[in-house]
């Protein structure tokens, strides 16, 4: 009997050895003997993109970003070309592509490239033989043919994407955690598998540093209402489902608990407090393509006003280099960066209905004597900024405070 199409996504983790490669292929391979199309995306090899970066720092430590395209786009191509053998091995017919091959053309942004539109034509045809397509994940090629990859955690939009193109009537994205949990249960024992959550409540959960699924694939499957089904690549028990609306009691305020290690806090001091002097730092920001967070901006008597602002850890040496830079044309005194901070962070749709929250958030943090050097909100997130050595404590006095324990 004929099935519909499931594009499946198999994370780094999930491919990290032989064995585990034999496992997807048999998971792989029993969907398929069901009746089911199927086109599967997959990360590279375990920790092989930080080797390969790590490889890279070593003979230049500020390598070309086209170049950073090229070789880490490797990593993928030796997973997809493996997955295909070991799928062969079980008998089905599979062929492996490179995202350029299966027509993924992407803008130019080397290392964060966006997906301008994908060609469909290649993957249906292999789909019609009967064949099982495996997709390198992370990666597309630019209308001049150059190699692009999207960004830390891009195998989830490239599997995201395709199933928005080819209609797919599921969106699998294997891990080797079994879920969504209400925080890391590597830092929070008593952490609880949630078994659905909005795409929103994701979104922020990606953007707070949950290592779950990239924020970007979230943002595509949420625009075209994708359900996405994130489960473990190593046991058959359903996952946490992803989807536009949870029916769920109100009074479910707090959904999770997220901590990213991975920011930088750059203050630039002294900054004249007239108009324009923001504008121009956050211009000359975006020109060189940096995301930043969180802002603070404090405003003096004597007319001057500190900035501070996070950005990615990757970007430190990028932004630190830049802002002093922009400093002296502002005529600011100094420029302080702190890579000792994480951020903590509450997120639940709840919260728009629940006053208080902030309140019992600080509450917590304080009486816990944890400082908060900076705070962000958003409608359904508080973000607090604090320092590392207070992070995993931070998340396990909110989880308990928030009632999310099992």
């Amino acid at each position: 009997m004929h099935k519909g199409l499931i594009v499946q996504k198999f994370g780094g983790t999930s491919v990290a050895d032989i064995q585990r490669i034999q496992k997807a292929a048999a998971r792989v391979v029993s969907y398929k003997r069901k009746g089911y199309s199927l086109v599967v995306v997959v990360s590279a090899l375990g920790d092989t993109t930080d080797e390969l970066t790590a490889l890279a720092g070593k003979i230049n430590s500020m390598p070309a970003e086209r170049e950073m395209d090229m070789l880490l786009s490797t990593g993928e191509q030796i997973s997809a070309a493996l997955l295909a053998m070991g799928i062969q091995k079980f008998g089905a017919k599979a062929i492996s592509f490179t995202g350029g091959q299966v027509g993924i053309i992407t803008d130019t942004s080397h290392t964060r490239a966006r997906i301008i539109k994908i060609n469909t034509d290649k993957i249906k045809e292999e789909l019609n033989q009967g064949k099982i397509v495996i997709v390198a994940g992370f990666q597309g090629i630019t209308l001049n043919q150059d190699i692009t990859t999207l960004g830390r955690g891009g195998s989830d939009l490239t599997a995201v994407a395709l199933a928005k193109v080819l209609d797919a009537e599921a969106c699998e994205i294997y891990t080797d955690v079994e879920g969504v949990y209400t925080a890391d249960p590597r830092i929070e024992p008593q952490a609880r598998k949630i078994e659905y959550i909005t795409y929103d409540e994701m979104l922020e959960m990606a953007s707070a540093g949950a290592q779950v699924m990239q924020s970007r694939s979230i943002e595509v499957a949420k625009k075209f209402n994708i359900p996405i089904h994130v489960r473990s690549g190593f046991n058959y028990k359903t996952g946490t489902i992803i989807t536009r609306e949870v029916k769920r009691m109100e009074e479910v305020v707090v959904s999770g608990i997220t901590l990213n290690r991975n920011e930088t806090k750059i203050t630039i001091c002294n900054v004249p407090d007239r108009p324009g002097v923001a504008a121009k730092i956050f211009k000359r920001l975006a020109a060189a393509g940096i995301n930043v967070d969180m802002i603070v901006q404090n405003v003096s008597h004597l007319r001057q006003t500190d900035i501070s602002f996070t950005v990615k850890k990757a970007d430190t040496l990028k932004v630190s280099r830049l802002i002093r830079g922009v400093a002296k044309d502002i005529k600011a005194s100094d420029v302080l960066q702190d890579e000792d901070i994480s951020r903590v962070s509450i997120i639940g749709v709840g919260m728009k209905s629940h006053p208080g929250v902030a309140a019992t958030m600080f509450a917590a943090l304080a009486e816990n004597k944890i400082n908060i050097e900076m705070i962000s909100t958003s409608d359904i997130s508080i973000y607090c900024i604090i320092k590392k050595r207070c992070a995993e404590k931070a998340v396990r006095v909110l989880h308990k405070r928030f009632g999310l324990a099992k």
